[in-house]
């Protein structure tokens, strides 16, 4: 998966456990399920939501995911702020979708422009100086997306993972999510419109095993509990102006998926499953840049009702009938890589 960066491949049942919904909400996008009308949905005088060309904050954006969620919001017009670990990296990056850029030229604000510093999302004085950063670089942050994450580029049993590398899984995932939605609820809070939230998902989210990558599908099993809680929080403060979401990439061929390719399962369920990650991007950032505007037609009593989307790329139904294609027909073999 990618967090921009996602893990490894295990066996197929706990791959395909990955995409298995937990429960249905008419607040999901890209399920395939038609959301029940609301009548008489009005906008709401005063409930100021962000409006295009949006300011956007990605984490993990020098490579995989990230870097093409990027891509995509600069194709769009939006400004972003990017970070990882290695600063050098994401001077690199910013170079390369500088011109991205400067090929949009429908905004008032002219070309939608990108920044980048070096940050590492477990260290929380980074964290915090890179959200000052993206006020400073952005003037307002409408969206602040942590991508970070990693599976340490290994799997195996966690019975035999080096202590280091667990640490290294739940501090990427776990810690750093959790500041980074500490930081950009200080940045949100102060501004009129408010913002939105996004968390990067992947394998072990809805809570069935992922064998050879246990750390990691533990990290990402607790983002819907912090996402539920941080909600119950912003209401409890009458943040309401502030949105928490989750994002799910579904397999996406970063450098952390392809890592577990290492077994003939996991080779077939990467090239029947998986994809580039220009395409995920191409799939979530039109659907991230429509929240603003579903949150602003709420009614004054529906209280936080829309306020929450889980946006998935890879669906059941996607899954299977993909699945299904490739029994049937073969199609989608050897595509990523050359199976036995």
């Amino acid at each position: 998966m990618a967090p921009a960066p996602q893990a490894g491949v295990a066996a197929a049942p706990a791959r395909l456990a990955a995409f298995r919904p937990t429960r249905r909400s008419s607040s999901s996008l890209g399920r395939g399920r038609r959301a029940p009308l609301r009548p008489c949905a009005v906008a709401v005088p005063g409930s100021s939501q962000p409006v295009p060309p949006f300011n956007v904050v990605i984490t993990g954006g020098s490579k995989g995911v990230g870097r093409a969620l990027a891509a995509e919001f600069l194709r769009a017009g939006d400004n972003v702020v990017i970070c990882a670990r290695d600063g050098s990296a994401v001077q690199s990056a910013v170079e390369e979708l500088r011109p991205l850029g400067r090929q949009h030229d429908g905004s008032a604000r002219g070309a939608a422009a990108v920044h980048g510093m070096g940050c590492n999302v477990a260290r929380p004085a980074e964290v915090a100086a890179f959200a000052d950063f993206a006020k400073e670089q952005l003037g307002t942050v409408d969206m602040w997306i942590n991508n970070a994450g990693t599976n340490a580029y290994r799997v195996g049993p966690l019975a035999a993972q080096e202590h280091d590398d667990i640490i290294a899984i739940v501090e990427s995932n776990v810690i750093g999510t959790m500041l980074g939605c500490k930081e950009a609820i200080r940045v949100m809070r102060d501004q009129p419109s408010g913002g939105h939230i996004f968390n990067m998902d992947g394998a072990g989210a809805d809570g069935n095993p992922t064998p050879r990558f246990a750390a990691y599908g533990a990290t990402k099993r607790g983002l819907a509990q912090l996402g539920k809680s941080l909600r119950s929080e912003l209401r409890s403060e009458g943040l309401k102006k502030i949105g928490v979401h989750n994002l799910s990439p579904g397999m996406v061929t970063t450098d952390l998926l392809m890592a577990g390719t290492n077994t003939p399962v996991a080779k077939w369920f990467v090239n029947c499953l998986a994809e580039e990650p220009e395409t995920v991007a191409k799939f979530l950032v039109p659907r991230i840049r429509a929240v603003p505007e579903a949150s602003r037609s709420l009614l004054p009593w529906d209280e936080g009702v829309g306020r929450h989307q889980y946006i998935r790329f890879l669906t059941n139904q996607k899954a299977y009938s993909q699945i299904c294609a490739r029994l049937l027909t073969g199609v989608r073999k050897n595509r990523f890589v050359a199976e036995e």
